[in-house]
């Protein structure tokens, strides 16, 4: 496995709720948003439906790029997934969105 690709996310969500655009210590953009997704998939020889909901972050132009979308908007997002400094649970940061 190419170490470079290990920590690759790919989701198809519909935003589902946007934060306020905040700024971080250092002055960069930042928002926190929900994503949510629905699709069916095969496993175990069974068909099932899938339904996520995924705490995201962006940062930088992207944050700001985020902020100006609507909600129940779909896209195709791409990122990586990361603890909080302090948390147990997983957030996607996002890199990139696009039809």
């Amino acid at each position: 496995m190419n170490p470079d690709t290990a920590n690759h996310l790919s989701l198809v969500a519909v935003i589902a709720e946007l934060a306020a655009l905040r700024y971080t210590p250092a002055g960069m953009p930042a928002l926190d948003l929900l994503l949510e997704h629905q699709s069916r998939v095969q496993e175990a020889g069974q068909d099932r439906q899938v339904v996520a909901c995924v705490k995201a972050v962006a940062f930088g132009v992207m944050a700001e790029r985020l902020a100006q979308q609507a909600i129940g908007s779909q896209w195709k997002f791409q990122g990586f997934l990361a603890s909080p400094r302090q948390g147990k649970s997983l957030v996607f940061h996002v890199q990139e969105f696009g039809a």
